[in-house]
């Protein structure tokens, strides 16, 4: 066997033996077709061109400038002018950037000169060497380089930002290199969509740092004292965030995050201070320290504690008051530790569906009166959370969004500062499921008293713009049969509003993401992009023009530039050249659709086949199966190599689907998860493979394999308990195979609370005895994020049914243990010997 950096233990239930299929396969599964399948990385890697543009904004914008790869494998930089349409190359551009290293280097070898950062304001490029601390600037009329300051090379620079506010959605991977022209040390954090901080080190004084980021992306630099020093968005190209002395620092803008921050900062405007000791409320006079109680009746069962939330004035604080759970844990024997020869236990926090879970409610104190004012929890009894507390304007009320366990109740609740009276403000019931983690959006426009709600009540994921003083509906800002699948800004001066849109335009496919406006009235609406494909943009610094790059899984990107008004195109940049790829004989993935369950709805999916695909010859099928309600999975954008084309190229046909009960769609494709994730969607996977091989006779149903990972490995071993008759190979790893085994919060989303007959019966456990086929487990002894009991406890019902499996147990490995080296080469060989009946030939 061959050697492996991973250790690993099988245990065999049965001897399984090998399936015979016609002599005709048998050219499948060969020792070429593994050399092949090893070998297409590093065959196909590099063989497209300018799949991406890196724009550097000039001339205040109106202008930008990029680099491309010619046919010849050249650099060539390509300057556009927005206002007139117009692009022309700058060819003797990239001779030059030679030059100027040439020049520095005295031509020969300087490991610190490394690819320099560029810049091109029109006349002049500038050129940053991040090792030495090095900036030229080349006067492309002159013909001269000449070295100046960093802090001098203006066009290098990110612009440094006024106030920092919270990172925009993510758009394209670049780069920013923090270059810190202080003497004293900055920490760097990065500003996430909620506004929430997160630390990334530290640059120091007169030093330089690289950070991978994404376009939109903030990052805050703080200095030895807790002040924010500079603020810089991230930008596609990459450049300089230069902070030097006359950077101008930043002032804090209203995330909500800061605004709740604000609540509690106004510490020298307030009189007196609480704090918590023994469970309880007390409050210090700040020019007294006389120090009372507020409450006496906190104990460590039903305590006072956490964050306080002051109105501006300091007036009244809003705390917590929590009920703790029930505090489970998940055991495990590392059986091989590479520190000592003896195994270690380990234990960690895992609450599972039905858990008490804490409990935690707002309480209301006036600090002038020493009053703690009751609340009503009526609207609020059984919280799963309760968030986002905030105060408004004038401190007349302070409202909290109100997350009910089970996932059928979101509310927004607003709370009189003066009586303690509770109302529903917004008020979101559903017969299934809200799905709370994946499309719920709330956002406060505090000057018009208004707030912008995400809801799927009219059957499809849309925004609504509420009265915030009356719960009212002014209107709904978006409808139609197609979903919102993310806001990236509202603008409340001009009223209006910046989304992704899944299925906006007619025609394509529904997963594919276009960029939309429409004003807050809910009229306007304006789609943005237009390319059949999946879309990602980059504004630019004025927000006058935009970079659209789309793509699909069958087309390289397109790269074009747009007007942000109306989306109109104004040249295309780019078009990806894929012809050195295409020579290697690779081939893209097919987009196949076919009606699911109803008959009626389209499923979506790709089909996957060898680069030595013979339409004469027979394959079997093997589907790549993950069928999470959370999200939608099969792969939309251009990608030239997946894990799943290493397995193609032993003689597979892989296919993928997005069935019923995966997000994305309607409310009501979605909800067929509802109390019913054992479902998985076969009841629509199996007629889309059916109807995919009624087009082409090459795929094999009588050899149909399945395998998936987490929740793909309880939906592939599904495969063979519930649809045996259909599928006949699965390899399961990690997998959640009993919805009560695995975390609360994706199960009780999903399956619902309290938990139920339902649970049982859709267990892999209680259903292990209907086994058919031959079926591999595989898991890592170290999985934190799925138990790995629930993997054993299927081992013990399929042993007690005396049913025939395979095991595979990696000691060492964690969650995804299947997708190490080794775990993929067993998956491989198990399906080329139960599939393809020959032995494997690596």
């Amino acid at each position: 066997m061959r050697a492996s950096r991973h250790l690993a233990l099988l245990v065999v239930a049965a001897t399984l033996p090998f399936a015979v299929f016609p002599t005709s396969t048998l050219a499948l599964g060969s020792r070429a077709d593994y050399r092949r399948a090893e070998q297409l990385r590093s065959r196909t890697a590099g063989k497209v061109r300018n799949v991406s543009v890196d724009p550097q904004w000039i001339d205040g914008g109106k202008k930008l400038w990029y680099e491309r790869e010619t046919p010849e494998g050249r650099s060539e930089y390509v300057v556009v002018d927005c206002e007139r349409g117009t692009r022309f190359p700058l060819t003797e551009v990239a001779e030059k950037i030679d030059a100027v290293k040439k020049q520095l280097t005295g031509g020969g070898d300087r490991a610190a000169l490394e690819e320099p950062t560029t810049a091109f304001d029109g006349s002049s490029l500038y050129l940053f060497f991040a090792g030495p601390m090095e900036t030229w600037r080349y006067d492309l009329d002159a013909g001269e380089a000449m070295r100046v300051e960093l802090a001098e090379a203006r066009p290098l620079h990110l612009e440094a930002q006024r106030r920092v506010r919270r990172s925009r959605s993510r758009g394209g991977d670049t780069s920013i290199l923090f270059a810190n022209g202080l003497d004293e040390p900055l920490s760097l954090f990065w500003v996430d969509e909620q506004g929430a901080r997160r630390p990334y080190g530290s640059v120091e004084g007169g030093g330089t740092h690289q950070q991978h980021t994404f376009s939109g992306h903030l990052w805050v630099l703080v200095d030895e004292a807790g002040k924010d020093r500079a603020a810089f968005y991230g930008e596609v190209g990459g450049k300089v965030a230069w902070i030097g002395p006359e950077t101008e620092a930043p002032r804090v803008g209203r995330s909500p995050r800061r605004e709740r921050r604000e609540n509690d900062e106004p510490r020298e405007r307030r009189k007196r201070d609480i704090f918590f000791r023994d469970s309880n409320v007390w409050l210090r006079d700040r020019e007294t320290d006389e120090e009372v109680p507020l409450t006496t009746d906190g104990t460590e069962e039903n305590s006072y504690g956490g964050r306080r939330v002051y109105s501006s004035d300091g007036t009244k604080v809003v705390v917590m008051r929590t009920i703790p759970g029930e505090e489970r844990k998940v055991y495990y024997v590392e059986s091989a530790p590479r520190d000592q020869l003896q195994p270690k236990l380990h234990s960690y926090g895992y609450r599972k569906p039905g858990d008490r879970i804490p409990v935690s409610k707002p309480h209301l104190f006036d600090l002038e009166t020493r009053a703690h004012l009751p609340i009503d929890d009526t609207l609020f009894e059984n919280p799963w959370s309760i968030g986002d507390l905030r105060w408004h304007a004038g401190d007349s009320h302070f409202t909290f969004r109100f997350n009910q366990r089970g996932h059928q109740v979101l509310r927004v609740i607003a709370v009189d500062a003066e009586t303690g009276e509770a109302r529903a403000v917004i008020d979101e019931v559903a017969e299934t499921f809200v799905d709370y983690s994946q499309k719920q959006f709330i956002r406060y426009l505090d000057e018009t008293d208004e707030i912008v709600w995400s809801s799927e009540r009219d059957g499809w994921n849309h925004l609504y713009l509420y009265d915030a003083k009356t719960g009212e509906v002014k209107n709904q800002i978006t409808s139609g049969d197609w979903c919102i699948r993310g806001v990236d800004e509202i603008d409340p001066e001009t009223r209006q509003v910046w989304f992704r849109a899944g299925g906006i335009r007619e025609g394509q496919d529904p997963y594919h993401i276009h960029y939309a406006r429409v004003n807050l009235d809910g009229s306007g609406l304006t789609i943005l992009t237009e390319g059949d494909g999946t879309h990602e943009i980059d504004w630019s610094p004025g927000r006058e023009w935009f970079i659209d790059r789309y793509s699909r899984v069958d087309l390289p990107p397109v790269t074009e530039l747009r007007r942000a008004d109306d989306g109109s195109l104004i040249c295309e940049l780019e078009r990806a050249d894929w012809s050195a790829l295409l020579d290697t004989g690779w081939r893209p993935p097919e987009r196949f659709v076919a009606k699911g369950r109803d008959g009626k709805t389209d499923i979506w999916g790709i089909i996957r086949r060898p680069l030595d695909h013979d339409a004469g010859k027979s394959y079997p099928v093997i589907e790549y199966i993950y069928a999470g309600p959370h999200g939608s999975f099969v792969p939309k954008s251009f990608q030239v190599h997946s894990r799943q084309s290493e397995l193609v190229e032993l003689g597979f046909i892989i296919v993928q689907i997005d069935g019923m009960g995966t997000n994305h769609r309607s409310k009501a494709f979605h909800d067929v998860a509802w109390k019913n994730v054992g479902d998985s969607g076969f009841p629509d996977r199996i007629p889309w493979i059916r109807a995919a091989a009624a087009k082409d006779p090459s795929m094999d149903l009588t050899r149909v394999g399945i395998y998936g990972g987490s929740a793909g490995g309880q939906s592939s071993t599904r495969a063979l308990l519930a649809h045996g008759d259909f599928y006949h190979v699965a390899v399961s790893d990690c997998g959640c195979h009993d919805n009560r085994m695995d975390k609360i919060w994706w199960n009780e989303a999903w399956m619902g609370w309290p938990v139920g007959p339902h649970y049982a019966q859709q267990s892999n456990v209680t259903q292990a005895h209907r086994l058919t086929g031959k079926l591999l487990l595989i898991v890592g002894e170290k999985d934190e994020n799925v138990d790995p009991a629930s993997t054993m406890q299927v081992v013990d019902a399929l042993i007690r049914a005396d049913k025939d499996f395979d095991m595979l147990v990696i000691p060492g490995a964690g969650h995804g243990a299947a997708e190490s080296k080794y775990g993929m080469r067993r998956r491989r060989d198990f399906f080329v010997r139960n599939m393809l009946g020959v032995e494997p030939r690596w």
